[in-house]
């Protein structure tokens, strides 16, 4: 999921955007080039050659699918691996013969093959884990913590943005889940919302110094004129870390909410966060008496669209322009709060 797009202005430009055009053919050759560079990469952490197991790194796959998840069936394994029937049933078996797993019936449906790790499987998926630990951890150590930062906000952003499903993967459950909270701001919250901002969008869209000039202003003007009745920003929490945030202000139109600067952190995205901002600024400006709410963001943010649409918003218009040092589409959308726009 991308960066959940502040939604400004109310007039001239906006600090939602998206990168500078680019030559698809080029964007290709990087790809490529990252992947030639990351499969050598990968290599430190083969299973097989270099984490001294007697496990190919398939076999690895199934070993942490099956301690992962709960309940396993042969056929979830073959879909969410994408295996090979045949290939699968003869590593299953290979398993089976090496008391790793034991196989039978799915309690749910008879005609499907439930796959259960045995003690001595749960311990060859424990080392499997330990060594890998042991190899990722090895690639990291060099580097200093802002740049191991910066490193896995990277990939976050690529499996954001390539549509990675972390429950497809074993990674969450919704047994597992972190829980999201939603509080209104405390003294410090406007402060981390101008930092967060700022730099969320100068390293995933190019966005210089004068949106950070911009987000500073809209909270400073929020903290000065705040009145409890009309105005109200949320902070999301992720077991207990602030994840996101968003206002909802006056418009200065009669009866218009205006929702302002909304955000979801990488490591929150996937968890609902942006949609849980955006109902409560809903409901308040609902329950607040405002007829209409209204919000200005990016065409190229589609995660954020998607949860505007969802919500009930339309599109007004879109218009081309150049601001924080990006060409970007912005686009107004309006949402009726009363069933029929007054």
């Amino acid at each position: 999921m991308t960066t959940e797009a502040p939604s400004e202005p109310r007039s001239g430009s906006g600090p939602d955007g998206s990168a500078a055009a680019s030559d698809p053919a080029a964007d290709v050759r990087e790809l490529r080039r990252f992947n030639r560079f990351y499969t050598n990469l990968i290599g430190a952490l083969d299973y097989g050659r270099h984490l001294y197991t007697p496990f190919t790194l398939t076999e690895a796959r199934v070993l942490y699918e099956l301690v992962h998840q709960e309940r396993v069936d042969a056929a979830d394994l073959r879909a969410s691996l994408s295996l090979d029937a045949g290939y699968l049933s003869r590593l299953l078996g290979k398993f089976e013969e090496r008391e790793l797993i034991s196989r039978g019936r799915s309690e749910q449906d008879p005609r499907r093959q439930r796959i259960t790790l045995t003690g001595g499987g749960r311990e060859a998926a424990a080392l499997l884990e330990e060594r890998s630990q042991e190899a990722a951890g090895s690639l990291l150590r060099h580097l200093p913590a802002a740049d191991r930062a910066r490193l896995t906000d990277a990939m976050r952003t690529i499996r954001d943005l390539l549509g990675d499903d972390p429950a497809a993967t074993g990674e969450a459950s919704p047994a597992a889940s972190p829980e999201v909270t939603l509080r209104t701001a405390r003294p410090g919250d406007l402060g981390w919302m101008v930092e967060r901002n700022a730099a969320l969008y100068a390293a995933e869209y190019g966005f210089d110094l004068s949106y950070e000039a911009l987000v500073a202003r809209i909270v400073a003007e929020y903290a000065e004129g705040f009145d409890p009745r009309w105005d109200r920003t949320w902070i999301a929490e992720l077991d207990g870390a602030r994840a996101g945030a968003v206002m909802c202000v006056r418009d200065g139109r009669p009866g218009v909410a205006r929702l302002r600067l909304l955000l979801v952190e990488p490591s929150a995205r996937g968890h609902g966060v942006g949609r849980q901002l955006v109902d409560a600024c809903i409901d308040f400006a609902r329950d607040a008496g405002y007829a209409q709410m209204v919000l200005w963001t990016n065409s190229v943010l589609g995660a954020a669209r998607r949860i505007y649409q969802r919500a009930g918003f339309e599109l007004v218009s879109e218009t081309p322009h150049h601001s924080f040092g990006q060409d970007l589409v912005g686009q107004d959308w309006r949402l009726s709060l009363r069933g029929a726009d007054t």
